[in-house]
């Protein structure tokens, strides 16, 4: 019987969470449509701010995808180092399949960053 009374109490204590929860995502969805609201605002009386934030997005999507690239870069590098500390009867063997999976890879890179 406690047993019973305890899964009911514990049930009806979560069923009240979730909805305490729903309240607290709710009221900070709220909270950023109004900070949103207010930075279009402001964006939208300061033309030269909004074209230097502008131009900062897009100086930090170009860095990102430099950063990407470096990282392949680096990857193609280490790879190569590699195949040339191999026996030589194994680097071709494995050369192409390294290659290939970055092919893969980089191809998986670009679908995600464009």
């Amino acid at each position: 019987m406690d047993d019973a009374i305890g899964k009911l109490l514990k049930g009806a204590t979560g069923e009240l969470l979730k909805a305490e929860d729903v309240m607290l995502d709710a009221m900070r969805d709220l909270v950023r449509d109004e900070v949103k609201r207010r930075i279009r605002e402001e964006l939208d009386n300061n033309p030269e701010l909004r074209a230097e934030l502008r131009d900062a997005v897009r100086m930090l999507f170009e860095a990102k995808v430099q950063e990407a690239y470096a990282g392949l870069k680096l990857a193609k590098a280490g790879a190569k180092l590699g195949l040339e500390l191999m026996p030589p009867d194994l680097r071709a063997e494995i050369g192409r399949e390294v290659m290939q999976t970055f092919e893969k890879e980089f191809a998986k890179l670009l679908e995600k960053t464009l």
